[in-house]
Protein backbone atom coordinates (compact mmCIF):
# COMPACT_ATOMS: atom_id res chain seq x y z
CA UNK A 1 0.00 0.00 0.00
CA UNK A 2 1.37 3.42 -0.94
CA UNK A 3 2.18 6.13 1.60
CA UNK A 4 -0.52 8.40 0.13
CA UNK A 5 -3.26 5.77 0.42
CA UNK A 6 -2.22 5.12 4.04
CA UNK A 7 -2.51 8.83 4.82
CA UNK A 8 -5.97 8.98 3.17
CA UNK A 9 -7.21 6.17 5.38
CA UNK A 10 -5.95 7.69 8.61
CA UNK A 11 -5.71 11.48 8.18
CA UNK A 12 -8.14 13.52 10.24
CA UNK A 13 -8.38 17.22 9.43
CA UNK A 14 -9.92 19.53 12.00
CA UNK A 15 -11.85 22.57 10.76
CA UNK A 16 -12.63 25.24 13.35
CA UNK A 17 -14.90 28.08 12.23
CA UNK A 18 -17.97 29.70 13.76
CA UNK A 19 -19.43 30.20 10.31
CA UNK A 20 -21.37 27.10 9.31
CA UNK A 21 -21.02 27.65 5.57
CA UNK A 22 -17.22 27.83 5.80
CA UNK A 23 -17.12 24.57 7.78
CA UNK A 24 -19.32 22.76 5.25
CA UNK A 25 -17.38 24.02 2.21
CA UNK A 26 -14.10 22.79 3.71
CA UNK A 27 -15.77 19.55 4.82
CA UNK A 28 -16.80 18.79 1.26
CA UNK A 29 -13.31 19.50 -0.10
CA UNK A 30 -11.69 17.28 2.53
CA UNK A 31 -14.12 14.42 1.90
CA UNK A 32 -13.56 14.73 -1.86
CA UNK A 33 -9.84 14.23 -1.20
CA UNK A 34 -10.59 11.05 0.72
CA UNK A 35 -9.65 12.41 4.15
CA UNK A 36 -11.75 12.59 7.32
CA UNK A 37 -13.08 16.05 8.24
CA UNK A 38 -13.73 16.86 11.90
CA UNK A 39 -15.74 20.05 12.52
CA UNK A 40 -15.81 22.40 15.50
CA UNK A 41 -17.70 25.68 16.01
CA UNK A 42 -15.34 27.23 18.56
CA UNK A 43 -12.02 26.92 20.33
CA UNK A 44 -13.38 25.07 23.35
CA UNK A 45 -14.82 22.31 21.19
CA UNK A 46 -11.64 22.22 19.12
CA UNK A 47 -9.36 21.69 22.15
CA UNK A 48 -11.41 18.68 23.26
CA UNK A 49 -11.24 17.23 19.75
CA UNK A 50 -7.48 17.82 19.52
CA UNK A 51 -6.94 16.09 22.85
CA UNK A 52 -9.14 13.12 21.94
CA UNK A 53 -8.42 12.56 18.23
CA UNK A 54 -5.03 14.22 17.66
CA UNK A 55 -5.78 15.32 14.06
CA UNK A 56 -3.05 15.49 11.43
CA UNK A 57 -3.94 19.10 10.51
CA UNK A 58 -5.93 21.87 12.19
CA UNK A 59 -7.56 24.58 10.04
CA UNK A 60 -8.44 27.57 12.21
CA UNK A 61 -10.48 30.64 11.45
CA UNK A 62 -8.82 33.75 12.84
CA UNK A 63 -11.94 35.73 13.82
CA UNK A 64 -14.03 33.68 16.26
CA UNK A 65 -15.92 34.73 19.41
CA UNK A 66 -14.58 33.96 22.92
CA UNK A 67 -11.36 32.31 21.68
CA UNK A 68 -9.89 33.49 18.39
CA UNK A 69 -7.66 31.44 16.11
CA UNK A 70 -4.45 32.96 17.45
CA UNK A 71 -5.20 31.96 21.04
CA UNK A 72 -6.29 28.49 19.97
CA UNK A 73 -3.09 28.05 17.98
CA UNK A 74 -0.97 29.08 20.97
CA UNK A 75 -2.72 26.49 23.15
CA UNK A 76 -2.18 23.75 20.57
CA UNK A 77 1.47 24.66 20.08
CA UNK A 78 2.05 25.09 23.81
CA UNK A 79 1.12 21.49 24.55
CA UNK A 80 4.00 19.03 23.99
CA UNK A 81 1.46 16.36 22.99
CA UNK A 82 -0.06 18.46 20.17
CA UNK A 83 2.55 21.03 19.17
CA UNK A 84 3.56 19.06 16.07
CA UNK A 85 0.08 19.32 14.55
CA UNK A 86 0.32 21.71 11.56
CA UNK A 87 -1.96 24.74 11.90
CA UNK A 88 -3.38 26.41 8.79
CA UNK A 89 -5.21 29.71 9.29
CA UNK A 90 -8.25 30.83 7.34
CA UNK A 91 -7.73 34.43 6.26
CA UNK A 92 -9.69 36.88 4.14
CA UNK A 93 -6.28 38.39 3.37
CA UNK A 94 -7.66 41.90 4.01
CA UNK A 95 -4.63 42.69 6.13
CA UNK A 96 -1.24 40.97 5.62
CA UNK A 97 -0.45 41.62 9.29
CA UNK A 98 -3.10 38.99 10.19
CA UNK A 99 -1.12 36.37 8.29
CA UNK A 100 2.18 37.46 9.87
CA UNK A 101 0.64 37.30 13.33
CA UNK A 102 -0.55 33.78 12.56
CA UNK A 103 2.99 32.70 11.73
CA UNK A 104 4.23 34.33 14.93
CA UNK A 105 1.76 32.21 16.90
CA UNK A 106 3.19 29.03 15.42
CA UNK A 107 0.97 28.58 12.37
CA UNK A 108 2.47 26.87 9.34
CA UNK A 109 0.30 28.23 6.52
CA UNK A 110 -2.92 30.02 5.55
CA UNK A 111 -5.69 29.65 3.00
CA UNK A 112 -7.75 32.58 1.79
CA UNK A 113 -11.49 33.12 1.52
CA UNK A 114 -13.36 32.61 -0.67
CA UNK A 115 -11.95 29.09 -0.86
CA UNK A 116 -10.43 27.83 -4.09
CA UNK A 117 -10.69 24.02 -3.96
CA UNK A 118 -7.47 23.39 -5.92
CA UNK A 119 -5.50 25.69 -3.59
CA UNK A 120 -7.01 24.10 -0.47
CA UNK A 121 -6.20 20.61 -1.77
CA UNK A 122 -2.64 21.60 -2.64
CA UNK A 123 -2.08 23.10 0.82
CA UNK A 124 -3.50 20.07 2.61
CA UNK A 125 -1.52 17.54 0.55
CA UNK A 126 1.68 19.48 1.17
CA UNK A 127 1.24 19.59 4.94
CA UNK A 128 0.11 15.99 5.19
CA UNK A 129 3.26 14.91 3.35
CA UNK A 130 5.36 17.09 5.65
CA UNK A 131 3.56 15.76 8.72
CA UNK A 132 4.13 12.19 7.59
CA UNK A 133 7.78 12.88 6.75
CA UNK A 134 8.40 14.48 10.14
CA UNK A 135 6.78 11.47 11.81
CA UNK A 136 9.02 9.09 9.87
CA UNK A 137 12.11 11.14 10.72
CA UNK A 138 11.15 11.19 14.39
CA UNK A 139 10.64 7.43 14.36
CA UNK A 140 13.94 6.92 12.53
CA UNK A 141 15.76 9.15 15.03
CA UNK A 142 14.22 7.16 17.87
CA UNK A 143 15.40 3.90 16.32
CA UNK A 144 18.88 5.30 15.66
CA UNK A 145 19.12 6.57 19.23
CA UNK A 146 18.01 3.19 20.53
CA UNK A 147 20.57 1.43 18.32
CA UNK A 148 23.33 3.81 19.42
CA UNK A 149 22.44 3.29 23.07
CA UNK A 150 22.54 -0.47 22.58
CA UNK A 151 25.98 -0.20 20.99
CA UNK A 152 27.25 2.03 23.78
CA UNK A 153 25.83 -0.37 26.35
CA UNK A 154 27.57 -3.26 24.61
CA UNK A 155 30.88 -1.38 24.62
CA UNK A 156 30.50 -0.59 28.31
CA UNK A 157 29.72 -4.23 29.06
CA UNK A 158 32.82 -5.32 27.15
CA UNK A 159 34.91 -2.84 29.16
CA UNK A 160 33.47 -4.18 32.40
CA UNK A 161 34.10 -7.77 31.33
CA UNK A 162 37.76 -6.98 30.66
CA UNK A 163 38.07 -5.17 33.99
CA UNK A 164 36.45 -8.01 35.90
CA UNK A 165 38.75 -10.50 34.19
CA UNK A 166 41.72 -8.44 35.39
CA UNK A 167 40.36 -8.22 38.91
CA UNK A 168 39.96 -12.00 39.01
CA UNK A 169 43.67 -12.28 38.21
CA UNK A 170 44.45 -9.72 40.93
CA UNK A 171 42.27 -11.63 43.42
CA UNK A 172 43.95 -14.94 42.65
CA UNK A 173 47.43 -13.39 42.91
CA UNK A 174 46.54 -12.02 46.34
CA UNK A 175 44.98 -15.34 47.41
CA UNK A 176 41.72 -13.70 48.41
CA UNK A 177 38.84 -15.84 49.59
CA UNK A 178 36.84 -17.03 46.59
CA UNK A 179 33.74 -15.23 47.89
CA UNK A 180 35.58 -12.01 48.72
CA UNK A 181 34.32 -9.98 45.77
CA UNK A 182 30.75 -11.13 46.19
CA UNK A 183 30.79 -10.17 49.88
CA UNK A 184 32.40 -6.85 49.09
CA UNK A 185 29.70 -5.95 46.56
CA UNK A 186 26.83 -7.15 48.72
CA UNK A 187 28.03 -5.46 51.90
CA UNK A 188 28.73 -2.18 50.14
CA UNK A 189 25.19 -2.13 48.83
CA UNK A 190 23.69 -2.93 52.23
CA UNK A 191 25.72 -0.17 53.89
CA UNK A 192 24.98 2.44 51.23
CA UNK A 193 21.25 1.66 51.33
CA UNK A 194 21.34 2.27 55.08
CA UNK A 195 23.29 5.51 54.57
CA UNK A 196 20.62 6.70 52.14
CA UNK A 197 18.12 6.58 55.01
CA UNK A 198 20.34 8.74 57.22
CA UNK A 199 19.76 12.53 57.25
CA UNK A 200 23.53 12.93 56.96
CA UNK A 201 23.69 11.26 53.56
CA UNK A 202 20.18 11.17 52.10
CA UNK A 203 20.87 14.14 49.82
CA UNK A 204 24.18 12.66 48.61
CA UNK A 205 23.15 9.10 47.80
CA UNK A 206 20.81 8.37 44.91
CA UNK A 207 19.47 5.01 43.75
CA UNK A 208 21.84 5.28 40.79
CA UNK A 209 24.81 5.77 43.13
CA UNK A 210 23.84 2.62 45.04
CA UNK A 211 23.67 0.55 41.85
CA UNK A 212 26.95 1.98 40.55
CA UNK A 213 29.00 1.52 43.70
CA UNK A 214 27.88 -2.11 43.90
CA UNK A 215 29.42 -2.92 40.51
CA UNK A 216 32.39 -0.55 40.89
CA UNK A 217 33.57 -1.79 44.29
CA UNK A 218 35.32 -4.99 43.08
CA UNK A 219 37.74 -2.84 41.09
CA UNK A 220 39.23 -1.32 44.26
CA UNK A 221 42.29 -3.59 44.07
CA UNK A 222 42.58 -3.71 40.28
CA UNK A 223 46.15 -2.39 40.53
CA UNK A 224 47.24 -5.65 42.18
CA UNK A 225 47.65 -7.09 38.69
CA UNK A 226 50.92 -5.13 38.54
CA UNK A 227 52.19 -6.09 42.01
CA UNK A 228 54.66 -9.03 42.20
CA UNK A 229 53.03 -12.21 43.49
CA UNK A 230 55.77 -12.76 46.07
CA UNK A 231 54.76 -9.48 47.71
CA UNK A 232 51.03 -10.14 47.52
CA UNK A 233 51.41 -13.64 48.99
CA UNK A 234 54.16 -12.94 51.54
CA UNK A 235 53.30 -14.36 54.97
CA UNK A 236 55.77 -12.23 56.92
CA UNK A 237 55.66 -8.48 57.36
CA UNK A 238 56.55 -6.50 54.27
CA UNK A 239 59.78 -4.53 54.23
CA UNK A 240 59.51 -0.73 53.79
CA UNK A 241 60.54 -1.15 50.17
CA UNK A 242 57.94 -3.87 49.58
CA UNK A 243 55.30 -1.78 51.33
CA UNK A 244 56.09 1.10 49.01
CA UNK A 245 55.59 -1.19 46.00
CA UNK A 246 52.35 -2.48 47.52
CA UNK A 247 51.03 1.06 47.92
CA UNK A 248 51.35 1.66 44.18
CA UNK A 249 48.37 -0.63 43.49
CA UNK A 250 46.11 2.37 44.19
CA UNK A 251 47.60 4.66 41.57
CA UNK A 252 48.07 1.83 39.06
CA UNK A 253 44.44 0.76 39.33
CA UNK A 254 43.20 4.33 39.07
CA UNK A 255 45.39 4.95 36.00
CA UNK A 256 43.99 1.88 34.22
CA UNK A 257 40.43 3.03 34.88
CA UNK A 258 41.08 6.65 33.96
CA UNK A 259 42.70 5.63 30.69
CA UNK A 260 39.64 3.57 29.80
CA UNK A 261 37.33 6.41 30.80
CA UNK A 262 39.25 8.88 28.61
CA UNK A 263 38.84 6.70 25.51
CA UNK A 264 35.06 6.95 25.53
CA UNK A 265 32.10 8.83 26.90
CA UNK A 266 32.28 9.97 30.50
CA UNK A 267 30.21 7.76 32.78
CA UNK A 268 29.66 7.43 36.51
CA UNK A 269 30.78 3.81 36.67
CA UNK A 270 34.34 4.51 35.53
CA UNK A 271 34.65 7.72 37.55
CA UNK A 272 33.46 6.09 40.77
CA UNK A 273 35.62 3.02 40.06
CA UNK A 274 38.69 5.22 39.60
CA UNK A 275 37.92 7.16 42.80
CA UNK A 276 37.58 3.93 44.77
CA UNK A 277 40.76 2.40 43.36
CA UNK A 278 42.75 5.56 43.97
CA UNK A 279 41.58 6.58 47.43
CA UNK A 280 40.21 3.55 49.33
CA UNK A 281 43.39 3.41 51.45
CA UNK A 282 43.21 7.07 52.46
CA UNK A 283 42.51 7.55 56.17
CA UNK A 284 39.97 9.91 57.69
CA UNK A 285 42.74 11.74 59.61
CA UNK A 286 44.98 12.11 56.53
CA UNK A 287 47.47 9.40 57.47
CA UNK A 288 46.67 7.08 54.59
CA UNK A 289 48.02 6.74 51.07
CA UNK A 290 48.72 7.59 48.27
CA UNK A 291 47.76 11.28 48.61
CA UNK A 292 47.24 11.84 52.36
CA UNK A 293 43.72 13.09 51.77
CA UNK A 294 41.64 13.64 54.88
CA UNK A 295 37.98 13.92 55.83
CA UNK A 296 35.51 14.68 53.08
CA UNK A 297 38.33 15.47 50.66
CA UNK A 298 38.27 11.69 50.23
CA UNK A 299 35.53 10.75 47.70
CA UNK A 300 32.47 9.34 49.45
CA UNK A 301 32.65 6.12 47.43
CA UNK A 302 36.21 5.50 48.67
CA UNK A 303 35.20 6.24 52.28
CA UNK A 304 32.51 3.57 52.03
CA UNK A 305 34.75 0.95 50.44
CA UNK A 306 37.47 1.63 53.02
CA UNK A 307 35.13 0.56 55.82
CA UNK A 308 33.58 -2.39 54.02
CA UNK A 309 36.79 -3.79 52.54
CA UNK A 310 38.42 -3.83 55.99
CA UNK A 311 35.37 -5.51 57.49
CA UNK A 312 35.47 -8.19 54.77
CA UNK A 313 39.23 -8.64 55.05
CA UNK A 314 39.20 -8.99 58.85
CA UNK A 315 36.38 -11.57 58.78
CA UNK A 316 37.99 -13.70 56.05
CA UNK A 317 40.89 -16.15 56.09
CA UNK A 318 44.18 -14.80 54.84
CA UNK A 319 47.37 -16.63 53.93
CA UNK A 320 49.06 -15.18 57.04
CA UNK A 321 46.13 -15.56 59.56
CA UNK A 322 42.67 -16.96 60.14
CA UNK A 323 39.39 -15.06 60.04
CA UNK A 324 38.20 -12.99 63.01
CA UNK A 325 34.64 -13.22 64.30
CA UNK A 326 32.27 -10.39 63.40
CA UNK A 327 32.25 -9.18 67.01
CA UNK A 328 36.06 -9.10 67.17
CA UNK A 329 36.19 -7.36 63.79
CA UNK A 330 33.89 -4.57 65.00
CA UNK A 331 35.97 -4.16 68.17
CA UNK A 332 39.15 -3.86 66.10
CA UNK A 333 37.55 -1.37 63.69
CA UNK A 334 36.05 0.67 66.55
CA UNK A 335 39.56 1.65 67.58
CA UNK A 336 40.17 3.09 64.11
CA UNK A 337 36.88 5.02 63.85
CA UNK A 338 37.70 8.69 63.45
CA UNK A 339 41.29 7.89 62.55
CA UNK A 340 41.04 5.49 59.66
CA UNK A 341 37.31 5.54 58.96
CA UNK A 342 34.65 8.21 58.72
CA UNK A 343 32.99 7.82 62.13
CA UNK A 344 29.50 8.52 60.76
CA UNK A 345 29.80 5.74 58.19
CA UNK A 346 31.24 3.32 60.74
CA UNK A 347 28.42 4.07 63.20
CA UNK A 348 25.83 3.30 60.51
CA UNK A 349 27.61 0.04 59.73
CA UNK A 350 27.55 -0.95 63.41
CA UNK A 351 23.77 -0.53 63.43
CA UNK A 352 23.17 -2.75 60.39
CA UNK A 353 26.05 -5.23 60.53
CA UNK A 354 23.66 -8.13 61.14
CA UNK A 355 22.37 -7.62 57.60
CA UNK A 356 25.89 -7.93 56.18
CA UNK A 357 27.54 -11.15 55.07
Amino acid sequence: MSQESTVKETARILVVDDVENNRFVLRDIIQEMGYQPVLAENGTQALKIVERLHPQIAILDIAMPEMDGYELCKLIKGNPETRDIPVIFISAFDDPSDVVRGFDCGGEDYITKPFIPKVVKARLKLHLRLYDAIGEMTDMNRKLKSFANEQLHQLEMEKKNVLYALIRVARENACYDVNHMERLCYNCRVLVEAMQLSPIYDSLISDSFIDTIEVATPLCDLGNVAIPTDILQKKDDLTPEEMEVMHTHTTIGAKILEDIRDTGDYNDFLQISADIAHYHHENWDGSGYPSNKAGDAIPLSAQIVSVVSDYCAITEDRIYRGAYSIENALEIMEKDSGRKYNPDIFNIMKKIYRHMH
